[in-house]
């Protein structure tokens, strides 16, 4: 069942008009509204004002939160004023509408920074405008979150302090750590207060923010990759910085972690489904890097799915497969990325090397 709710009642003639339009629209494709915050939610509409944005509570993961902010005249700049926004709110996405001179614009921003627009002018067809609307957030919020972990003291005693393969993972996290791509184009503590930079490291934690990660195969089975919400320039410790993947158990919906005894794990990162999905496909598959950043020429995804879901994992690993060397292929993920395979971290990086662009194209 896919409930949705709305977290308010607006008050601004806009936001009336809008969230009828939402209830109507959704309600008409396999939704079901509810005023009932206890029930199962698929889906919130999370309107905010300037003066008081705080976080709707989810009480499950599946939740996906749209949070909505109305403002009038001179838009504010995206980046450096409605971010920060969406950090507060720690939404999904966020939904920034601006009206000036009989035009109305709603911006869509995701947590990776990506952002893409649609306009509404007085007398356009209505329908046609939330209809636009659904589109755009129906994919996203009907996805599969793979975020949860079943960690098990069971690795191997002679990797308990690594091998090879991770010191060839911290020394290329160390190399993307100095492509200085952050997951946001200025530096996110000139931006946001204490308070923000709180709820941004709460945003890892739900899998949600990160400048990218990398993995490495380790046998037929198994592969190690980055912790997530770490700093990729100094990974260290195995089973904190660094994680042994064993799988991805379908039936519980997590991802298996094998770490020594006595650590406190990190959480897999988001993207450890989809980098499983390809490993399991492609023997000649050794390394994968993810990173928030573009090239120009390259095959990319139709739909902008949120990281760690099964359905962005299904479909990169798709065109992977159609691609002419799935070995070496470079994916782009829409409004937020790249995904490159390698037979090795060091084949990764020499092939990219001078051909990243750290804006990501939106669309």
């Amino acid at each position: 069942m896919k409930n949705f709710m709305l977290s308010s009642n607006p008050t601004s003639p806009f936001l009336q008009k809008l969230s009828k339009g939402l209830v109507s629209t959704f309600s008409k494709n396999e939704f079901t509204y509810t005023d009932n915050p206890d029930d199962p939610l698929q889906l919130v509409f999370h309107f905010v004002s300037e003066d008081e944005i705080k976080p709707f509570r989810r009480k499950a993961q599946a939740t996906f939160v749209v949070a909505v902010l109305e403002s009038t005249g001179k838009p504010y700049d995206l980046f450096t004023e409605v971010y920060p926004f969406l950090i507060r709110s720690l939404a999904n996405h966020f939904m920034y509408i601006n009206h000036r001179s009989g035009k109305t614009d709603i911006h869509f921003l995701t947590p990776e920074q990506g952002c893409y627009s649609i306009s509404y002018h007085e007398g356009d067809d209505e329908q046609l405008f939330f209809d636009k609307i659904y589109n755009r957030l129906q994919p996203l919020t009907c996805s599969r979150l793979v975020i949860d972990n079943q960690f098990s003291e069971d690795l191997p005693k002679p990797l308990w302090q690594g091998d090879r393969v991770t010191i060839e993972l911290s020394q290329s996290g160390k190399k993307l750590d100095e492509m200085d791509l952050l997951p946001a184009p200025f530096p996110l503590d000139k931006y946001l207060s204490e308070r923000d930079m709180r709820h941004l490291n709460k945003l890892y934690g739900l899998g949600g923010l990160s400048y990218g990660n990398l993995s490495a195969r380790s046998d037929e089975e198994h592969f190690w990759m980055s912790a997530s919400g770490i700093n990729k320039a100094n990974m260290k410790e195995i089973g904190r910085d660094i994680l042994y993947i064993k799988g991805y158990n379908d039936k519980e919906n997590h991802i298996e972690v094998s770490i020594p005894p006595n650590v406190t794990p990190k959480r897999a990162s988001v993207d450890a489904i989809e980098h499983w999905m390809i490993y399991k496909e492609h023997p000649d598959v050794g390394a994968i890097v993810h990173i928030h950043a573009w090239m120009d020429g390259i095959q990319a995804t139709e739909i902008n799915y949120p990281c760690g879901t099964i359905e962005l994992a299904e479909t990169v690993a798709s065109l992977i497969r159609e691609s002419d060397n799935p070995a070496e292929a470079i994916i782009g993920l829409k409004n937020h990325g790249l995904t490159i395979t390698g037979p090795s971290l060091e084949n990764i990086f020499n092939r990219i090397e001078g051909k990243i662009k750290r804006q990501v194209p939106m669309s």
